[in-house]
């Protein structure tokens, strides 16, 4: 005996499933059929029914005074016992707008078939892509959408090669804007040129970064340079710059420095990078986060010692798994066990732990950590920061995993 609330919930469900689904139908409208959801109310025999007449009684009701979007359809029992009994036997959901208004999305619903509508429209070669963006039809800003509308079309009818995204003659255009839209821009441009969406929808909606590089493959722009930020912590190897400590330059410049430090202390939080001291023969690396597959293209790093030193988190051994597939000599620092529990009163909490069941570059010792930490071994989401653990302990550390028999000398 399925209750108002109850079938409201299930319902729930089913739109969040299936709600991409049946914005391509109602796009499709009127050639396609008209959208309907019957849903069987439960009811019961009466051999059921005779331990709880009341309740049989409240449910009965409850659908009596029903308000909601649906027709309902009803159906007389005979039995030999309790009589003749008038009860709900089917809600027969037709009006998409309404049952979504049920669950509080009608907004969003309208918004987004209305766009979708819209685009079609103007646009035919983007039927089947239109449902992957669900979430960008039904949330963007007027202004916005606009703007997404006009960057596709400029594209589309325009040769954009050798231009940076920010040099595209139209109003409103920024960096900013262009990277949280490349994945979107990429599925929408990649539909109108015939080929295949590159992402799926969920990874365009949630993370356009995914696709970032294909709309500058499809639309031939030319990509801002990935740079990355160094501390040079020894004095002989800042005359190479011309004195600088902290550097931040394009990956191919970076790759291209004429020096061979002795050691690579790799940081994941940019505040600890910035802690560093001097230290004979050694550079820093800062904040990349999981980027640090572009170190795979900087040579000095294969004659260096190279430490990396994360937050102890899912998402820290996920980043020292990518970084050491771009360096395999790569060794963790400060992300064991003993450095978890010792600082254990300053513990945070990962609000979103990394998805992967297996790294393949972590060691054992690592990979059991790892394990540990998705398994809540040590309790529910634990974290510990990298900047948490006491600086005198982190320095001692570094000092004894980066000593070399050596400094470097800057290349001539």
């Amino acid at each position: 005996m399925k209750l108002p609330d109850e079938v409201r919930l299930w319902f729930a469900r089913r739109y969040a499933s299936l709600h991409r689904q049946w914005l391509l139908a109602a796009l499709d409208a009127p050639t396609g059929r008209p959208w309907q959801l019957p849903v069987t109310l439960g009811i019961p025999t009466e051999a059921a029914a005779l331990p709880q007449p009341q309740a049989v009684r409240a449910w009965a009701d409850a659908w009596r005074h029903w308000r909601g979007p649906g027709q309902l359809a009803w159906v007389e029992r005979r039995w030999k016992i309790l009589g003749a009994q008038q009860l709900p036997a089917t809600l027969l959901l037709d009006d998409l707008d309404a049952a979504a208004g049920w669950i509080g999305e009608r907004e969003r619903w309208e918004r987004a078939l209305a766009r979708g509508r819209h685009l079609l429209l103007r646009w035919p070669p983007l039927r089947t892509t239109l449902p992957r963006l669900f979430d960008t039809l039904a949330d963007s800003p007027d202004a916005d959408f606009q703007r997404l509308q006009d960057v596709l079309d400029w594209l589309n009818t325009h040769d954009a090669a050798g231009l940076y995204p920010r040099q595209l003659p139209l109003a409103g255009m920024d960096s900013k804007w262009f990277e949280a839209r490349s994945g979107v821009l990429a599925l929408l441009l990649g539909a109108l040129r015939g080929g295949r969406a590159p992402t799926t929808a969920a990874q365009a909606d949630a993370d356009p970064a995914t696709v970032r590089s294909d709309i500058y493959t499809l639309a031939s722009l030319r990509r801002p340079p990935a740079t990355m930020r160094l501390r040079i912590l020894d004095p002989a190897l800042r005359t190479v710059v011309g004195g600088l400590g902290d550097l931040t330059a394009p990956l191919d410049m970076v790759a291209a420095l004429p020096w061979q430090p002795a050691v690579v202390l790799i940081v994941e939080n940019l505040q600890t990078g910035l802690a560093l001291q001097d230290l004979p023969g050694a550079v820093a690396v800062m904040g990349l986060g999981y980027a640090v597959g572009h170190l795979a293209g900087v040579p000095w790093l294969a004659h260096a010692r190279c430490l990396y030193w994360g937050d102890i988190d899912t998402h820290g051994y996920a980043i020292l798994h990518r970084a050491r597939i771009a360096i395999p000599h790569l060794e963790s620092l400060l992300m064991d066990e003993e450095t978890l529990l010792r600082f254990a009163p300053l513990w945070a909490h990962e609000a979103a732990p990394a998805a992967a069941e297996a790294l393949s570059a972590l060691t054992a010792d690592e990979h059991a950590m790892y394990d540990g930490l998705r398994s809540q071994r040590w309790g529910q989401a634990v974290r510990l920061e990298q900047e948490r653990i006491a600086w005198n302990v982190a320095w001692q550390a570094i000092l004894i995993s980066s000593r070399a028999p050596n400094p470097p000398l800057p290349h001539p």
